[in-house]
């Protein structure tokens, strides 16, 4: 008898938001990750850190479900979401935010509109009640005077500011940033890093951060993951790395210090 997918449960309260174990995945013969594992407390920040080509955007999509791993076990908000109908994958990624690295906005719509769009797909509010939350969204990330704006005419750390609001827009409980300070100057960066350590401040949101900046994650992280030719070589707070004697550990370090 064929078995029915999975269908969402409710998650325990006292279980970590996301937690990865044993996962593999490859692209014929290039083994990209090699037994993963790890978990995220509630309201922590965890920052993914790795050369170019050793898999951390990967692990990204694996974890918001646009890719299906080869072997291994994804639980996100106590959903195993590598055994969920479509619909049930979409039941848990309204509960998570995502940042993309460019932002990804719509070039076709103002900034007014892109912040909008999760909510008018999404939500049951009154275009006054969203009207107001946008507002809101974007009065957190600095940019609510330039409503009307097309992405074309903001920066790149703005268009990311702009990104992070419409990550926000359904109050997600966790949010997960692909390189969030990539191509943008210290200043913006830094800007950035302060409104994801916002976040757990204020809203006690999870974060996930896949990024090569060690500086930038230093900054802001809780715990750091090093994953190098698909496994993770090293795990803990930035003193805790320190003390790694793994050569490539030493050399992401060597650039924070």
């Amino acid at each position: 008898m064929e078995r029915e997918p999975a269908q969402p449960k409710k998650k325990n309260k006292d279980d970590p938001p996301v937690v990865v174990k044993d996962l593999y995945q490859s692209f014929g013969e290039q083994k990209v990750l090699q037994g993963v594992s790890f978990s995220v407390a509630s309201g922590e920040i965890l920052s993914v850190l790795g050369r170019s080509g050793t898999g951390k955007s990967v692990l990204l999509r694996l974890l918001i479900g646009l890719q299906k791993p080869e072997s291994g076990s994804i639980v996100v908000e106590g959903q195993e979401i590598t055994k969920l109908t479509l619909d049930g994958l979409n039941e848990v990624r309204k509960k998570i935010g995502f940042l993309f690295q460019e932002g990804a906005l719509y070039d076709s719509m103002t900034i007014e509109e892109n912040v909008a769009f999760p909510l008018v797909r999404h939500s049951k509010l009154t275009p006054e009640e969203r009207n107001d939350r946008v507002r809101q969204l974007l009065s957190g990330v600095g940019l609510d005077t330039d409503l009307n704006k097309a992405p074309s005419e903001i920066s790149g750390g703005m268009k990311k500011r702009v990104g992070l609001a419409r990550a926000l827009a359904l109050d997600p409980e966790i949010v997960m940033f692909d390189e969030p300070t990539a191509g943008l100057d210290p200043i913006s960066g830094a800007e950035i890093g302060e409104l994801i350590q916002k976040l757990k401040k204020d809203r006690g949101i999870t974060c996930v951060v896949v990024t090569h900046d060690i500086h930038g994650a230093k900054s802001i992280s809780d715990r750091l993951v090093v994953l190098d030719q698909g496994k993770i070589i090293a795990e803990g707070s930035f003193e805790e790395l320190e003390k790694s004697s793994d050569p490539v550990v030493s050399r992401f370090l060597k650039d924070a210090v």
